[in-house]
């Protein structure tokens, strides 16, 4: 029987290797194409050599006050100033920590702290939020912690003045990216330039990019789509990013139409509020060649619906922060007959095997198991934390995700649910993705999560959480599940919500859910 094992050949040595070369070939190649737009002020625009000039402005100013190998965070909504310290702090060889605005008082200091920051760049006014206030009230917390900034007063460091400017290894971390936290504490994962340049040219690659296309993005910069798959894949490729400065969908929408847009990455739930608002007032966007999804399991149900409403191509992306972040894709026009239920192939250069979860043997073909990964955009570990890097990377240099997986006859990847997500019920093993694709398939509803409770007779019981678009009853949905699951698989409980709690990069919060079921039940 074939083994669920693709093992890449060895990545080519790239002259890009760092965030500093990418910058400086990028103004080599495309001086004068527009790189940079302000999506909420459009007529704030970047050229690629003028972006150039502004970085080792950045890194020069930077270096007066840091040396190569500190931490600096990054603690605000997107904005091309985030952009614009991105790079410099790359170009001088400062590890930048990337922190969720919306974290509060408590959460930030145990990021920045944990972290070992020297100094943080702060959104002045981040939804009523004064975070510049709030980081210098952390300071006795935070001993490391020499300076707070404020981006109010960055032209400081933009318009400075270049200066020799350290030579960084593709090795050397460049960022400190914090898991999504959907089961627990996040972890601190160190990300090299390397990993992250090479998984974004990778991923550029497979989608067909080129200085043709102009990216709306409007993904998290504090997350590795955001900051990594879009913002170094469009310098890679010469493309335009048209910068949101928070997801909206009208506003996406006029972007995509105002600014000519060809492509979008986004979570599946930002693509839903999208389809709705092109159904209340359409927009032209018949330049829009690929919208893709990941960060979230994808029904085949809106991938139709997209096409079908959009007029464009749908491709869906898998990975995690620990990774750079994907691991696999889909190609646009894709030649597998069921390639809307996969998550494609690996990436070049990416190998991915599917591991028994019992003794960690490779999988057979078709077999369910934990999919793990091995290339050049792995992690080096989580900062500070061996314990939690000797779990996640085994001595051969495999990642364990904790995601389930299968890999079909084609090399396609199937994603099944996370690990601690697996249901066990009266001894069957349940996998929610197979349950919440099928409910996505039903008219009413918009969005579902399944999870398991306990349950005294059966040690798990299976739950549905669903928001609706139209009218249906839990004995109308559990009807529907009894014509198409096995018993054994059908929601017991059903609860109803017009929202999901979510991380700001649109991963459901199945533990809060659990939490609250659980409440209720007691």
């Amino acid at each position: 029987m074939r083994s669920s094992l693709l093992e890449a050949p060895q990545a080519p040595t790239r002259q890009i290797a760092t965030i500093a070369t990418a910058v400086r070939s990028a103004a080599s190649r495309w001086p004068d194409s527009a790189a940079l737009v302000d999506g909420d002020v459009p007529s704030r625009r970047w050229t690629f050599a003028e972006i150039a000039v502004i970085a080792e402005h950045v890194a020069g100013a930077l270096l007066q006050r840091y040396a190569p190998g500190e931490h600096v965070a990054v603690w605000s909504a997107n904005r091309p100033e985030w952009t614009f310290l991105e790079f410099g702090a790359a170009m001088a060889g400062l590890t930048l920590v990337t922190v969720n605005p919306a974290l509060g008082r408590a959460e930030a200091g145990d990021v920045l702290g944990r972290s070992e920051v020297v100094a943080v760049f702060c959104e002045p006014d981040y939804r009523g939020r004064d975070l510049v206030g709030i980081a210098d009230d952390l300071r006795p917390e935070l001993p490391r912690l020499r300076d707070v900034n404020s981006f109010a007063h960055f032209d400081h460091y933009t318009n400075g003045s270049a200066a020799d400017l350290p030579t960084v290894a593709p090795s050397t971390p460049a960022q400190i990216q914090y898991t999504s936290g959907t089961t627990g504490l996040p972890k601190g994962a160190l990300l090299t330039h390397r990993g992250l340049v090479d998984n974004s040219w990778f991923y550029a690659s497979v989608i067909g990019a080129s200085h043709r296309d102009v990216w709306i993005n409007p993904m998290p910069l504090f997350h590795t789509a955001g900051c990594g798959l879009i913002t170094l894949g469009a310098l890679q490729t010469g493309g335009c990013q048209v910068l949101m400065r928070a997801f909206d969908p009208d506003r996406m929408l006029d972007l995509i139409q105002s600014e000519n847009g060809t492509l979008t990455c986004s979570v599946p739930t930002m693509l839903v509020r999208v389809l709705d608002a092109q159904r209340a007032r359409v927009r032209d966007v018949t330049r829009l060649r690929l919208w893709l999804l990941g960060g979230a399991p994808v029904a085949p149900g809106l991938i139709r619906r997209a096409k079908h409403e959009l007029q464009t191509d749908v491709g869906i992306g898998y990975g995690q922060t620990e990774a750079s972040p994907y691991i696999t894709h889909t190609l646009p026009a894709d030649p597998h007959p069921h390639w809307d239920e996969t998550v494609g192939r690996p990436l070049p250069h990416i190998s991915v095997r599917i591991a028994q979860p019992d003794d960690g043997a490779t999988a057979t073909l078709g077999q369910v198991g934990e999919i793990c990964t091995r290339s050049s955009c792995v992690m080096v570990g989580y900062y500070n934390d061996l314990t939690s890097t000797d779990q996640a990377i085994d001595a051969d240099g495999w990642l364990h995700t904790g995601d389930l997986g299968m890999m079909d006859e084609h090399g396609y990847l199937r994603i099944v649910g996370r690990l601690k997500d697996m249901i066990i019920r009266g001894g069957e093993n349940v996998y929610p993705r197979e349950i919440e694709d099928l409910l996505h398939n039903h008219p009413a509803v918009a969005e579902a999560a399944v999870i398991g409770v306990p349950d005294g007779e059966w040690g798990e019981q299976v739950a549905a959480v669903v928001r609706l678009r139209g009218r249906v009853t839990s004995d109308e949905l559990t009807t529907f599940c009894r014509l198409h699951l096995a018993s054994f698989k059908v929601p017991r409980l059903w609860r109803f919500v017009n929202e999901f709690p979510q991380t700001a990069s649109g991963k459901v919060l199945k533990f809060e859910l659990r939490d609250q079921l659980r409440d209720e039940r007691d």
